[in-house]
Formats: structure tokens, sequence, C-alpha cells
């Protein structure tokens, strides 16, 4: 199998490559990544990239459609990867995470490649009334990151898909270690403050819901799409991936990594005014779909697996949050050293 991997470099792409070489020994990797957290390794004595068969560098937007002759699936991760880049960026947002994304799938159909997954989000259901989220349900953007998802999948929905199958597969927020660590996520930032300072300082009043997953369940939810029939689940297909259990509040995630990480006090700012994401997602439909590909580590193994490698680390930034390990610190560290510019192209190439 020749799999075509966008965003590789990132913090789901690294730990995906490792993921599929052990999964399978035949396959062949094609990783495409702009590089901006590259050298972002957490912990790592190699490079996971040396796991590849070829690593090409440069632009989602700039993707040329030789580069996946003879591609038998493509696993498009690349994009501005969460809210508060997608603020700052937004129309650059729109360009790089929806009109590139479309641009791609259609080479993608062109070269008759049989499986196209795209990495869209939960949050595209922004904040919801009632019950659980459901795939059929409106989706109610917030944010210009969530706004990208929803446009992807609509420009996709009227695009001739050929024999190719789509699978968007709507992740929950993701969660747990990576050999490029994001702390600007829900779960790792919560372990990251009970390590460095024993206080978990919650921004909001702590109900908001959140599904949460590990990033090798992710993975496990994309080696199913690369592989998924038609005559399960459709041609085209948007799917929320995580677990029904996997919904939490926010103070109850801060709970369990108090309980996880000893003398850890959660502090919650009953001051604060209410945040509007806030969503419970109905997963059955991926339940029944992929019923070998569910997710199979728990909140609490999360939690201990980040604990651990920041230890390894010696992690003590109390300050974390001006690091970068913050991906919005990386790009703005770039752009004042001038080595991108606000649209997001390098320029010191």
């Amino acid at each position: 199998m020749n799999v075509f991997v966008t965003g590789n470099m990132g913090y789901l792409g690294s730990t995906l490559t490792k993921y599929l070489n052990k999964t399978y020994s035949d396959i062949k990797i094609i990783g495409y990544d702009t590089g901006f957290f590259g050298h972002s390794l957490t912990g790592s004595d190699f490079i996971p990239e040396q796991g590849l068969d070829i690593q090409y560098f440069g632009d989602v937007r700039d993707i040329k459609q030789s580069m996946i002759s003879g591609v038998d699936a493509i696993v498009h991760l690349a994009g501005v990867s969460n809210d508060p880049i997608g603020m700052e960026f937004e129309d650059v947002t729109s360009e790089i995470n929806r009109q590139a994304s479309v641009k791609l799938a259609k080479l993608a159909v062109k070269e008759n490649v049989k499986n196209f997954v795209f990495a869209s989000s939960c949050s595209m259901y922004g904040q919801t009334d009632g019950g659980s989220k459901k795939e059929t349900d409106t989706t109610k953007p917030l944010t210009a990151y969530a706004r990208s998802k929803v446009g992807t999948e609509e420009d996709l929905k009227n695009t001739n898909l050929g024999n190719m199958n789509f699978t968007s597969l709507r992740f929950a927020t993701a969660c747990g270690w990576s050999e490029r660590l994001r702390l600007d996520l829900v779960l790792n930032d919560f372990v990251a403050c009970a390590i460095t300072s024993g206080k978990i300082s919650i921004l909001s009043d702590g109900t908001p819901w959140r599904p949460i997953i590990d990033v090798e369940d992710m993975c496990r939810a994309i080696n199913w799409g690369i592989n998924r029939e038609i005559d399960n689940g459709g041609q085209y297909l948007p799917i929320n991936v995580g677990s029904n259990k996997g919904n939490y509040q926010v103070k109850q995630i801060a709970n369990s990594v108090a309980k996880m990480i000893p003398n850890t006090k959660v502090l919650i700012n009953k001051e604060a005014l209410p945040d509007k994401r806030s969503y419970k997602v109905d997963f059955t439909k991926y339940e029944n779909l992929a019923p070998n590909y569910q997710p199979i580590i728990s909140l609490n193994q999360s939690i201990l697996r980040l604990k651990n490698g920041l230890k390894k680390m010696n992690f003590s930034n109390k300050n974390f949050r001006e690091s970068a390990f913050m991906r919005l610190n990386t790009l703005r560290k770039h752009i004042e050293n001038n080595r991108i510019g606000k649209d997001l192209r390098w320029k010191i190439f």
C-alpha cells in the first residue's frame, strides 16, 4: 500500500507514520510537510521521518499532481491546527484548510486515488443545546478553524469524486503523548500545569463539554479510513470519531489529572464568562461502522503517558504557554525572525 500523508511532521502526523510502519510490513509512506514544527521534537532520540520512504517539503497549497501518482490513499492532516491560530490568520486559514484541501482532493480524483481521509473536527458543532450531536445535526462553527472544516466538507459533498472514497474524520479533541508534543490542547495543558506548578487553573467555569481522543486512537481511525470500502458508509462519509464515554466536562478532565498527579489543586474561575465552545458528541455511527478500530486508550492512560513523557524530559517550565509547545508561539517566532510571512509561507528558502 502506498500512502501519502500531508502534515506528517506535526503532532498527529509524527505518531501516525510510526503507527503505520508498525501495522504494515509492506507499506510505502510518502510525507509532505512545510516543516514549521519539524524542530519541535519532544524527548525523541531520532526524527520520526526516518521511517518514511519519501519526504517532500513544501506548502500544502503547492502540492503537484505528480507527487501523488500511484498513491492508494491520502491522509490529509496539514492545515492551520487550532482556534487561536485561525483567529490570528483568518483569511489564510480558509486558504490553507479549505481551498487547498479541496484542490488536493480533486487532484486525487484525477490520479484514481482510492481513499482520501480528511482530518476534520467535532468543533464544527460549536455550542450544543440538548443532547449529543450526530452527523446529521446542524453544525454551528464558532471559529475560523471550525468554519474551514465545515466548508471543506460542503465543497467536497458537491464535487464529483469519481471512484474515490472521501472520509471526513470529525475528531474529538486530541490529547496524549507525541514525539512532537502540543500543549495547546486541554488535557495536555492540564497535565503540564500539574507537573510544573501543582495547580490547574481552569480559564472557564469548568462546565463546557469536550469529547477527547488519544492521538494513538486517532491513528486507528485513520487506518480504518485508508482501507474503507464504499459499502462501509458510502462514497462521501463525514463521521464523528471518538467514544461516547469520552465526553467530559472540562472540570472532569482537570479533576482526573489531579487524581493521577498527587498534590494537584484544581482552581475554577467562577467569575469567568461562559465558554461557548461546548459540545457533546454522539459517536455511535463510528462504533457501528468501525468496530475493530475503536478507541482503546483511556483518559487515565493518556494522562499517565503525558506525565511519564514530560518527567522523562525533566519538564519544569511553568510558563510553557509562552513556549514553542504552543503552535501559535512557534509561528509568531518564525514571523518575528522573518522566516515566514503573514501568509504563512517561507521567506528564507
